[in-house]
C-alpha cells in the first residue's frame, strides 16, 4: 500500500503563485508515475500534470501548459506542482495520484485527500 499527503493549497489572487507537495509513504518503490489532477464544484475530475520515473518524462494538460510544472524532490517520496500565474478557473480540489505502471493516461492505483486551491479575482 501507498499512502499519499496533499499539502500547499490556500487562497491567492489571480496572477499569483502556490506550490502544491505531495508525500508518499510506504510501498513507493511500487509507484512510477505521479499526477496532479483537479475537481472543481459541479466539474468532473480532470488531469494537471503528470511525472514517470525512470524516464524522466513529464506531461501536461493543455491549459495549464507554460503555467504549471511538475518535479521530483531529491528524495523519492516527494513531488511538487509548482503553479505561476493563477487564474480563477484554476480553482479547484487538487489531488495527488499514484500508478504503478508508466502509462500517465491510465489507471492510477492510488489517491490522496486532496488540497482546497482557491483563486480569487
Amino acid at each position: 500500500q501507498v499512502q499519499l499527503v496533499e499539502s500547499g493549497g490556500g487562497l491567492v489572487q489571480a496572477g499569483g503563485s502556490l506550490r502544491l507537495s505531495c508525500t508518499a509513504s510506504g510501498r513507493t518503490y511500487s509507484i512510477y508515475t505521479v499526477a496532479w489532477f483537479r475537481q472543481a464544484p459541479g466539474k468532473e475530475r480532470e488531469f494537471v500534470a503528470a511525472s514517470v520515473r525512470n524516464i524522466g518524462s513529464t506531461y501536461y494538460a493543455d491549459f495549464v501548459k507554460g503555467r504549471f510544472t511538475i518535479s521530483r524532490g531529491s528524495a523519492r517520496n516527494a513531488v511538487f506542482l509548482h503553479m505561476n500565474s493563477l487564474k480563477p478557473e484554476d480553482t479547484a480540489v487538487y489531488y495527488c495520484a499514484a500508478g504503478r505502471s508508466y502509462n500517465y493516461s491510465g489507471e492510477y492505483d492510488y489517491w490522496g485527500q486532496g488540497t482546497q486551491v482557491t483563486v480569487a479575482s
